[in-house]
């Protein structure tokens, strides 16, 4: 089979240097996660936070150009599964997609809201509001802004499990919100990434990749862990050392997944010493490179 992998637009975001916040001191600057973002090899960025990096379009576009960087979107939480927040959730994907667009970039990654360690599925009204209100989202993004949402699935929400997204992706608009296909996530619910790229090639619109760390995962499940804990605990691992099998899925996205698509490391490390990410970004890189994900052009 021919790769075909150099298609992949690799790229990385601030998650990947322990940042989960706007605002929090014990972070990595914004300025310095830049530099190393560039320094690791990576071309491609996904903003972090709304107002972690400069939120002035101007401003934000000369500190990444200068940088030889290009965006690729940017995440929003919003909790759809309730109607109460519906205006709330809204304005803040506008601020988002606002930016995204003045940026050149056509993504923007919905985040569903945090629902706690060992979440009960949706009832039956609440799981309408869900799949409702996201592809209502998605559908105004799109006609508004002109980007694309993909739905990310999340531990500790009520869209982690490989069950739970099938059927998120059974009951939502495929022309109004697709996959964002989290393998470290799916992983963490000993999910079959495999399976979900053979099962929804056509619904998988944006990749990040990362593994989970088998050990940990069972330790975490064993003592009732919320996810930052087990973010904490180094649940979430650098390639090749975890789940799932990276030269595996990159043959599944060979083989199933068509055109360009990115393909964004997020590696959480909330939180960690400042110095650790680069090492680990740079590992990175070049092992997704020598497993030919991306391209040396500019």
């Amino acid at each position: 089979m021919t790769s075909t992998r150099s298609r992949l637009r690799l790229g990385s975001c601030p998650d990947s240097w322990g940042v989960w916040f706007a605002d929090d001191p014990a972070q990595t600057p914004w300025h310095r996660f830049l530099d190393e973002l560039a320094e690791a090899g990576y071309r491609w960025l996904e903003l972090g936070p709304y107002g972690y990096l400069p939120t002035d379009p101007g401003r934000l576009r000369d500190e990444v150009e200068r940088r030889g960087l290009r965006v690729s979107g940017q995440a929003v939480f919003g909790t759809l599964h309730d109607p109460s927040r519906w205006e709330a959730d809204l304005g803040d994907a506008h601020q988002v997609a606002e930016l995204v667009t003045a940026m050149g970039a056509g993504h923007v990654v919905l985040l569903p809201g945090d629902a706690g360690p060992d979440p009960d599925d949706l009832d039956a009204g609440r799981w309408r509001t869900l799949v409702e209100q996201t592809s209502e989202l998605g559908r105004i993004l799109r006609e508004e802004h002109g980007v694309a949402a993909v739905f990310h699935p999340h531990a500790d929400s009520y869209v982690g499990t490989q069950p739970q997204i099938e059927r998120f992706l059974q009951d939502t608009d495929p022309a109004s919100v697709n996959l964002c296909l989290d393998t470290g996530h799916v992983a963490y619910y000993q999910g079959d990434n495999l399976e979900l790229i053979r099962k929804y090639p056509d619904r998988i619109g944006y990749l990040h990749l990362k593994q989970a760390d088998p050990a940990v995962v069972e330790q975490v499940k064993a003592e009732g862990l919320g996810f930052g804990e087990a973010v904490r605990r180094g649940a979430m691992c650098e390639p090749p050392k975890g789940e799932p099998d990276m030269e595996a899925l990159l043959d599944a996205v060979d083989r199933h997944l068509e055109g360009e698509l990115f393909a964004i490391v997020e590696q959480d490390l909330y939180p960690c010493d400042p110095d650790d990410p680069l090492p680990i970004a740079t590992r990175t890189f070049t092992y997704l490179r020598q497993l030919g994900v991306g391209s040396d052009a500019p």
